[in-house]
């Protein structure tokens, strides 16, 4: 992955759409998939609490804002009916010529009753105001710990856990959280408020038709339930196979020219239509289900508004209630069950939150580093003297990588490390970076642990060349200035001549200033090899390493990277990882490593002399190359 230093990119789901695929019934939220469960949920929700208590205040403040808004806008359809009776009554006594209607009244009621409502509207905003300020603040606050703690943390964990696993900790987890809080917390109070309070305005009108909108209640979430429970597997088969058409898709876009190579695609449609056709029939039975959830819903609500409407009249023809009050408690009942609703999908909600907040919270409290010691030292001069003395190593106990390197290179020398894969010739440039410290044994330079140094301080000693170049999106002045941040134009573009690099960057538009796009497709393998090479040299470190980096370009841009690597390594201590055994003829030392030890050490024409294990890998490659070239001769 490419990125600014610094800047974190965030790409992440839409919250809207999310929340749009999840609409139930008259637009109400509905938990129609599965939900993830927290392992620790009052322990993790007490942690959440703590990074809430700076914003104590603010979010009293909202409570108060929703309790407020929510009574406004409950007593608002009351006075409604009001207005509504007094119509009627005037209308009826008119009728009857024993006086006509009284439009002032109804006026003075309809003007209170917008004030409700404009000042329900106003504290409804305040109070949405206030929480995404909360929210944001606290997103910022969990974001800025998780990228401080991912450079605390070992590399051991970063081995054991995947890219996705972090980013999605980082993006998705904190924006559940983020969502949650800007979203479902004031509406918990609203909610709750609102049904509470429509509950006595219903009992405080006829307790009679109270009883049957309550009655309704049970009836629609006992339906609603049983529609969840039908679809909720169809759901989440279709998410799933959703993955699998996805991933199909960008596996086969990605190796295009390899399935076309190896004529793959009738075995590349079989798959797809497999996929696809479970992905079609799971997608119109979740459909299917979640759809007859309105119909179905709307049929009981109407069921309870033909009841509400005829015990009404019956107890309206008796006096015991008017008309106004059966046109507000319509209007009740029908605000009645959505708060309910609300309630029951926030809790599912709160289950997810919690559970993203448990893994945001899982990885801050993961072990960091060993800390740097308390009297580490700081060389003003470092001459590039090091030692392995009997180095041990292994990234899981009991399973050692490194046993018994010892070795010593003088300043300036230029050593390569050459073995087979998995020999440990990467695990060595590690532990000397104190990527990962020693189980035994000590690496020393100019006589000095390098577990006395800060890390800081000692990474600073070493440049690094590695065949795997990284480049951020930005100019090629930006990225050649990362090597020393506070390097002038002019020293860039110096770095750039030693690396040989500064002929095909003005030979791009823009000269220095060309913008690398994210993926670093718009320069060719070598020129971003020679870039790196030239951070190196800006940085002017004592000490480099280099992964041969020459093995995917081609032979001129070969010997323009190996000319400026050999300017690069003059006069400093050099560790150069080597695949080809031939760009190495010249080191002072080479240390031939096998299973983690170091098997011979000595020059070139000294070790094949000796015709032991580095003279077979070199006649091996030799004679691969020969056979490439006859093969070639031969074709020609």
């Amino acid at each position: 992955m490419n990125a600014n230093p610094g800047r974190f990119q965030e790409r992440s789901r839409s919250g809207a759409a999310a929340a749009r695929r999840n609409k139930g019934p008259m637009g109400h939220m509905m938990p129609l998939g599965p939900v993830e469960k927290p392992t620790d949920f009052k322990g993790t929700l007490r942690k959440l609490v703590d990074y809430l208590k700076p914003y104590q205040a603010k979010i009293l403040v909202v409570l108060f804002l929703a309790v407020g808004s929510t009574l406004f806008s409950i007593v608002g359809p009351k006075i409604l009916g009001n207005a509504t009776t007094t119509l009627f009554n005037g209308v009826i006594a008119q009728l009857t010529g024993s006086g006509s209607v009284d439009f002032v009244k109804i006026g003075n009621i309809l003007l209170t009753a917008a004030g409700l409502y404009v000042l329900s509207a106003l504290l409804s905003y305040a109070q949405g105001w206030l929480m995404t300020d909360v929210a944001m603040d606290v997103s910022y606050d969990l974001r800025q710990a998780l990228m401080d703690k991912v450079h605390r943390m070992p590399f051991r964990y970063f081995d054991g856990t995947t890219h996705g696993e972090v980013l999605s900790r980082l993006t998705n987890d904190v924006d559940t959280v983020n969502r949650t809080l800007n979203q479902s917390l004031g509406q918990v109070v609203t909610s709750a408020v609102t049904v509470l309070g429509i509950l006595g305005m219903m009992l405080s009108i006829s307790w009679q038709m109270t009883l049957i909108a309550v009655l309704i209640v049970p009836l629609s979430f006992g339906t609603m339930a049983g529609i969840i429970k039908a679809s909720q597997k169809y759901f989440a088969q279709r998410q799933d196979f959703l993955g699998h058409v996805n991933g199909h898709v960008e596996e086969m876009f990605g190796a295009h020219l390899i399935v076309k190579a190896f004529n793959g695609e009738r075995k590349s449609i079989a798959q797809f239509d497999e996929y696809n056709d479970t992905l079609y029939q799971a997608s119109w039975k979740a459909q299917f289900f979640s759809g007859t959830m309105r119909p179905l819903m709307r049929w009981i609500g109407n069921l309870g508004y033909v009841a509400v409407v005829i015990v009404g009249g019956w107890l309206a023809v008796r006096d015991l209630i008017t008309v106004g009050d059966i046109q507000a408690f319509i209007q009740y009942m029908r605000s009645f069950t959505q708060p309910i609703t609300q309630l029951a999908n926030i809790s599912n909600i709160l289950q997810q939150t919690v559970a993203a907040a448990e893994r945001v919270f899982d990885f801050l409290e993961e072990g960091e580093e060993e800390p740097d010691a308390a009297d580490a030292i700081a060389l003003e001069a470092i001459q590039g003297h090091v030692e392995f003395r009997h180095v041990h190593f292994g990234y899981l106990p009991g399973k050692p990588v490194i046993k018994g390197f010892t070795a010593e290179i003088r300043p300036g020398q230029k050593v390569a490390i050459v073995g087979p894969t998995g020999a440990g010739k990467t695990t060595i440039v590690k532990l000397l970076m104190r990527f990962y410290d020693v189980d035994e044994g000590a690496i020393l330079i100019d006589g000095h642990d390098v577990r006395e140094f800060r890390r800081a301080d000692l990474r600073r000693l070493f440049g690094m060349v590695l065949q795997d170049t990284w480049l951020f999106n930005g100019t090629i002045r930006e990225n050649i200035r990362y090597g020393r941040l506070d390097a002038t134009d002019e020293e860039v573009e110096a770095a750039a001549r030693t690396a040989h690099a500064h002929h095909f960057i003005q030979a791009l538009p823009g000269g220095y200033d060309f913008v690398i796009n994210e993926e670093v497709t718009n320069i060719s393998q070598g020129q971003k090899q020679l870039i790196t090479i030239a951070r190196a040299i800006l940085a002017d470190p004592p000490m480099l390493i280099l992964d041969e980096a020459t093995s995917s370009v081609d032979t001129h841009t070969e010997l323009l990277i190996q000319a400026a690597m050999d300017k690069l390594m003059k006069g400093r201590t050099s560790f150069v990882i080597a695949h080809r055994l031939s760009t190495i003829r010249d080191a002072d030392m080479i240390l031939v490593m096998r299973d983690g030890n170091i098997v011979e050490q000595g020059t070139h024409d000294e070790l094949l002399a000796k015709g032991g294990f580095y003279a077979q890998l070199y006649n091996s490659q030799f004679a691969a190359r020969a056979a490439e070239a006859a093969e070639a001769l031969a074709a020609a």
